[in-house]
């Protein structure tokens, strides 16, 4: 097994004698070969952060093949023989960098960074195999990498340099390109200023690439020997031949065979399963042919899915049409299934017996006549892969024994179509909601059905065969009538009970009618191309459009006379943006092991409400590597963290009143042993009644977290009295998982005296921590540093959960005295730590005839989960918003965070604003829907304006904002299109929607809003800055570089910035709403000034020296080189019982415009173009604001569209990763985005005239929602539906389907609620 090291020739191989089958690539890599750059985002191949190349020499061929992978999947025992390439191995700092890394960096295409090792090397591995990539070639390799911080467009922008198409000049973002014919001869346009320089990057030059290690040549021509490897619990067999295969199956017929280990290397990670003897017959040569014969192809069952997908693209074009129907319906399917890594290594064998119910290829391969050929000592025999095959969840029809050796896929006949359908919440990288395979084979030239075969999956326990509807089809004319009676008869066959595993009921019984609809009209077609047919056929449903566009962001060019030296307002790449791409920057799991060291797993409730009646950790001690349990008894100090007034419990220990709250934590010598530690801890329970869940049952319950804020202006209850019409509506916004790339991370070193602890952590709020720590110890904060690197994205959820862990582990360290890690795994993160509150919304509105709105009364309810956290502050900040752009003359706002029995929810980009905007929005949106026609414009402030808390403002830059908006987007125009668009579409709509935001800056408690910074000049003339802001890939240490390039005058690389410490500048407030770069950069430039001042009388003496011979000079005259900076910040407040205030120091103002394109009969949409217009004042750094503005706009696009958190009826979270829970991919980035900053705006209350931008565009996402409620609004009206209607968040193809009320969801008839138990609580 080879591995790559820093330097440019190849280390000798890595060789590891007890390699344990249990472990994985990962940990190895980062563990034992100590390379970091690797990282572990879920552990179950759903992230691509930990993705790896592996190359291979295939001694038949005499070929060397190189593919990516997930390191999390890869066992370690699998790679005997392999060269492993890490992003270490391509390119460093110290030798030279690659043009991966150099244009990912260079686009901006890194913020947190976390993500971009696994960027890296998913286009690395792209390039090895395909140096000039198309686009569609560069977003399928990037399919199965999530990224949180940048919305996809600059690491896509960085990507495309590599395309032969990148150099026209339409591809560079120029509107008037050489293939537009558009000369505009008049006047030189000015050059617009580009993000990115895109000449001044290095070549792409293939023959540089590492060469194959020779040794692993000569290695794999020899002949090969069994391999076997024994671990702590499970062995490892890999056999060279069939023979030896069959009689270990004889013998151990129990014994999985791992190929790709995404089936069985899940089931062990995620539900414990323990196989004691794990087969691999990656080396059986049999498995892995491929053979022609007339009838069709075999293909051997240990193929990749990768390799059966290139194996049917070359047969295709090597017939006619009419032999290779099944092979394009697999190529489609193969297309969309898992990711590109997850392709490179599942077997096509593996995919078969798994047997999942919402398999991919099994209904293909059944429609299509496919067998399997099987094999055990008993003999070979062939199976028909038909419904028999399938007889239960995860279940075939063949012995434990056997083994399945080929798979045969037959040609297609004259008149015979297949075809391929699938629905997935998420259009790439995503598990199916339901799939379809369908074939129908007709007499020639008539449309009398021969023979027909529909299966689906996702329609029950396995993969089910629709015979009763194909009975009802055939021997009769493919026609509207035959159709019609089949759907009744489909409906009937396929009922999925309402509780049914999955949820989704309605959505997927009408998927099936839908997608038949589909392949009935597309037969059609065919039929009609061929001549068979000659009446008139429907509309063909085209797919929805997926060219990425390039985009354009504008910015406004720094002014002529500003000086070179001088990095503000210009587009600075982000500071450690190129250590990110090499995997050279470090993260708090990065930090080496300390000697001694152990891994802290915490234990968590499995009651949502219950008392503790026993809790038994004598197994657990018993267990090799633990050292001990952790329990509330434990804590030398405070036991509990007091947020908004009430008390959190550290560890619980009488009671719990949540699933995943922490009860106690074991400590051991490895994680493993630890996790085997925590599973054995023994807790008993006696259950409370009545948990609470919902909103409406902490309504019904009175249960709230006070205070309850009521802001109100005007009489409301008079106004209703004077206004045309009166509407009452509400909307439900679910909430939403942070899901930072990197897990919550921390690391407790005691330093051995006087009860020193330093902690390395992943915060937003060093203070915070150090405070916890001091308090939980009971000693006092100057024996507690905290030291914060960088932060692999936090969004709000690494400040006031982050303390509660920390706590936990700094006892730990205390009780044990050694260095404790904790780093939690993705599922226990989404448990314990909670994301952004679930929002209902009521409201009552009266309005004229022309759409002015005169009253509002609204109603806001947060789910707060079981403790306070910062719930009360969510609640208000709701309210201090609702009134967004428009200016109600009468308004009431009452805002309540519900306590209920779910993990606490806590602090997100947005604060709340995000759920009581698109309230807002939507009242609006009905109002409009009531009267047909808009009703924005008319309720907007104009001059000068006072905002419901008597805050006087002038809301002429959001004027400013909506007009160019509608310009920019060339709204009206394109509105006309849209409805042209819809008139002649069917099943398809556009919808268009422009949305306002005014975001208030800062933070309404004064005293968060003061800031420091420690600045020392060295004798040589470089500059450390240290400021209290952390680094979470915003960009601040970026910009706090930019801000002392100007106020000494020097160039930026002269300055460095190294972490956040407690020691350096104390007290410091977090690093959130918006208001890092406001405050620090102030006292960045303060401290700067103070010592720009004192090298004053030697610049005097010397004005022709250089600034390193001023340092030196200052020293030796005894000038002090180190100064404190200071910002007080704005004085903010609001008087709750006056209901008047100052709460924010100023607004930042934005309006996006989003068009989508919707399939009605799935649900489906793409969002076509996003045009944000965004007044941020002058930016200090237009790349850094363009990517918060794109970052946030996407994780918006995600709340309002895409991400849905699901819990049992009993309040366990059953999303717990990304294979359950779906961020925004590559494939949802509107297909054009344009973000331009408004120029011309000037803010006297921020550094340089700048404006907070970290929040704001979020809620921008909700453009997207209105376009797609717009979309369905449209195909409502199809339906002869008119008026307002309900539409919740996230608007999921699920709920956009059945909004959208076709004939086939018309036809599903509905569930009463309260007659069965859901299997997911409406939360």
């Amino acid at each position: 097994f080879y591995q790559w090291r820093n330097d440019s020739v190849c280390s000798p191989g890595v060789t590891e004698n007890h390699a344990d089958p249990e472990t994985m690539l990962l940990p190895f890599l980062r563990e034992k070969v100590k390379l970091t750059g690797t990282k572990y985002g879920c552990g179950g191949g759903g992230c691509g952060a930990c993705t790896v190349m592996v190359s291979r020499y295939q001694p038949a061929t005499k070929t060397i093949i190189h593919y990516s992978a997930n390191a999390c999947l890869l066992p370690l025992c699998q790679l005997h023989g392999a060269a492993v390439t890490t992003v270490e191995g391509i390119g460093s700092t110290k030798t030279r960098i690659h043009p991966v890394q150099e244009r990912i960096a260079k686009a901006h295409g890194s913020q947190c960074g976390f993500c971009t090792p696994g960027m890296v090397m998913s286009t690395y591995a792209l390039l090895r195999n395909k140096p000039q990539p198309t686009m569609d070639d560069i977003t399928e390799a990037l399919a199965g990498n999530l990224c949180r911080c940048t919305g996809y467009r600059p690491i896509v922008e960085g990507c495309r340099t590599f395309c032969q198409e990148a150099n026209c000049c339409q591809a560079n973002g120029a509107a008037n390109c050489c293939l537009n014919g558009e000369k505009n001869g008049d006047e030189p346009e000015q050059e617009k200023p580009q993000l990115f320089d895109k000449l001044d990057l290095l070549p792409l030059d293939p023959t540089q690439e590492l060469i194959f290690p020779p040794e692993l040549i000569l290695m794999a021509d020899t002949s090969p020997q069994t391999l076997t490897f024994h671990g702590e619990r499970v062995s490892w067999v890999s056999p060279v031949s069939l023979e030896e295969l069959i009689q270990l199956k004889a013998k151990h017929p129990k014994a999985p065979l791992v190929m790709g280990n995404t089936n069985i290397g899940p089931d062990m990670k995620f539900k414990g399963i323990l196989h004691p003897l794990i087969i691999s017959p990656t080396r059986v040569k049999e498995l892995f042919e491929v053979s022609q014969t007339p009838q069709g192809v075999w293909v051997g069952a240990g193929c990749s899915l990768s390799e059966l997908h290139s194996v049917l693209k070359k047969l295709v074009p090597q017939f006619p049409e009419e032999k290779t129907e099944v092979f394009r319906a697999l190529n489609r399917q193969l297309g969309n299934l898992g990711s590109v890594q997850i392709r490179n290594v599942a077997s096509l064998g593996g995919n078969i017996v798994s047997a999942y119910p919402n398999s991919d290829l099994n209904p293909i391969l059944a429609v299509g006549n496919c067998k399997v050929s099987v094999i055990s000592s008993g003999g070979r025999r062939e199976v028909p892969l038909n419904q028999d095959f399938f007889v239960g969840f995860g279940k075939v029809i063949l012995q434990p024994e056997e083994i399945v050796v080929s798979v045969f896929i037959p040609f297609s006949r004259k008149g015979e179509f297949v075809q391929a359908l699938r629905h997935a919440p998420r259009k790439e990288a995503s598990f199916a909601t339901v799939t379809a395979g369908m074939r129908v084979m007709f007499s020639e030239s008539s449309r009398v059905v021969q023979d027909i075969s529909i299966y689906y999956g996702g329609m029950g326990p396995t993969t089910v065969s629709a015979a009763k509807t194909c009975q009802a089809i055939i021997r009769r004319p493919w026609d509207d009538e035959t159709l019609g009676q089949a759907y009744d008869i489909l409906l009937e066959e396929l009922a999925l009970p309402p509780s049914a595993p999955g949820g989704k009921v309605e959505f997927r019984r009408s998927l099936t009618l839908s997608l038949l609809f589909k392949f009935y009209l597309e037969v059609l077609h065919k039929l009609k191309a061929m001549n068979v047919i000659t009446d008139e056929v429907p509309e063909k449903i085209q797919p929805l459009p997926r060219e990425i566009q390039p985009g354009l962001q504008e910015f406004q060019p720094v002014s002529k006379d500003q000086g070179n030296h001088d990095a503000v307002g210009r587009p600075m790449m982000h500071r450690s943006a190129i250590s990110q791409a090499t995997g050279e920057a470090v993260y708090c799991d990065d930090l080496p092991k300390i000697e001694g060291e152990l891994f802290l797993v915490v234990v968590t409730s499995s009651r949502a409400h219950a008392k503790i009646t026993g809790l038994d950790v004598s197994e657990a001690l018993q267990l090799p590597g633990v050292v001990d349990v952790i329990t509330t008894k434990d804590i030398p100090g405070k036991k509990v963290r007091t947020f908004c007034g009430y008390d959190e419990e550290l560890l619980a220990e009488s009671e719990v009143s949540c699933i995943g709250q922490m009860i106690c934590a074991v400590v051991a010598d490895t994680k493993a042993h630890a996790k085997r530690g925590a599973a054995a801890v023994k807790i008993s329970y006696e259950d409370l009644p009545d948990p609470i869940f919902t909103i409406e049952e902490a309504v019904e319950k009175s249960s709230y977290f006070e205070p309850r804020r009521l802001l109100q202006r005007g009489d409301v209850t008079e106004a209703f009295k004077t206004v045309d019409k009166v509407y009452e509506g509400e909307i439900r916004i679910g909430g939403q998982e942070h899901f930072y790339m990197e897990t919550q991370s921390m690391l407790v070193v005691p330093v051995g005296e006087e009860m020193e602890f330093n902690v390395y952590i992943s915060t937003q709020w060093p203070t915070l921590i150090q405070d916890a720590v001091a308090e939980t110890l009971n000693i006092s904060s100057n024996r507690v540093t905290c030291h914060v690197k960088r932060v692999g994205g936090a969004f709000g959820g690494k400040v006031t959960r982050t303390s509660v862990l920390a706590s936990i582990t700094s006892v730990a360290a205390w009780k044990t005295n050694r260095a404790v890690r904790c780093v939690l795994e993705r599922g226990e993160d989404m448990v314990i730590t909670g994301g952004r509150h679930p929002t209902l919304g009521k409201y009552k509105v009266g309005f004229m005839n022309d759409g002015k709105i005169v009253a509002a009364d609204i109603q806001f309810f947060a789910n707060s989960g079981n403790t306070v956290d910062e719930s009360p502050l969510v609640a208000e900040k709701m309210v201090l918003h609702m009134d967004n752009a428009y200016n109600i003359p009468n308004l009431r706002g009452r805002g309540a965070a519900c306590k209920t029995n779910l993990p606490s929810n806590t602090a997100f980009r947005g604060f709340g604003v995000p759920q009581s905007l698109l309230i807002v929005e939507n009242m609006i949106n009905d109002v409009a829907m009531v009267l047909g026609c808009p009703a924005d414009k008319v309720n907007m402030y104009r001059g000068p304006s006072t905002t419901h808390y008597k805050f006087e403002f002038n809301p002429e830059n959001l004027l400013r904002c909506w007009e160019e908006g509608k310009r920019r987007s060339d709204y009206s125009a394109r509105r006309a299109a849209i409805e042209q668009f819809n008139q002649q579409n069917r099943w398809k709509k556009r919808g268009i929607s422009i949305i306002p935001i005014k975001y208030g800056i800062a933070f309404s408690d004064g005293f968060l809003n003061q800031a420091a910074a420690l600045v020392h000049i060295y004798k040589d003339g470089s500059v450390l800055v240290s400021h209290g802001g952390t680094e979470i890939g915003q960009g601040v240490h970026t910009k706090m570089q930019q801000v002392a390039s100007r106020e000494l005058h020097i160039p930026p690389s002269k300055i460095y910035i190294s972490e956040t410490s407690t020691n350096t500048v104390p007290n410091t407030c977090p690093s959130a709403a918006s208001f890092g770069t406001d405050a620090n950069g102030m006292a960045v430039k303060d401290a700067c000034q103070i010592l720009y001042q004192r090298l004053e009388p030697i610049r005097k003496k010397n004005p022709k020296g250089t600034w390193e011979s001023w340092a030196k000079e200052a020293f030796m005259e005894k000038i002090s080189l180190s100064a404190t900076g200071f910002y007080k910040g704005p004085d903010l407040y609001l008087d709750w019982d006056k209901m008047e205030g100052q709460p924010y120091a100023y607004y930042t103002y934005g309006v996006s415009c989003s068009e989508v394109e919707l399939d009605c009969l799935t649900g489906d949409y793409r969002t076509l173009r996003t045009d944000i217009v965004m007044d941020i004042g002058k930016s200090v750094n237009p790349s850094v604001d363009v990517g918060q503005i794109e970052g946030a706009f996407t994780q918006g696009l995600g709340l309002y569209t895409l991400e849905e958190l699901k819990f049992s009826p009993f309040g366990l979270l059953y999303t717990r990763g990304p294979s359950q829970y779906k961020i925004p991919a590559v494939c949802d980035m509107p297909l054009q985005l344009n973000i331009y900053l408004l120029p011309d705006s000037e803010n006297p209350y921020a550094i340089y005239s700048s404006k907070g931008i970290g929040e704001p565009a979020l809620f921008l996402g909700s453009s997207v929602f209105f376009a797609i409620k717009d979309a369905v609004a449209a195909a409502r009206s199809d339906s002869g539906l008119k008026g307002p209607f309900s539409l919740n968040s996230p608007a999921t193809p699920e709920r956009a389907c059945l909004a959208s009320a076709s004939p086939f969801t018309q036809k599903v008839p509905a569930s009463k609620p309260g007659s069965f138990k859901p299997w997911a609580l409406d939360i």
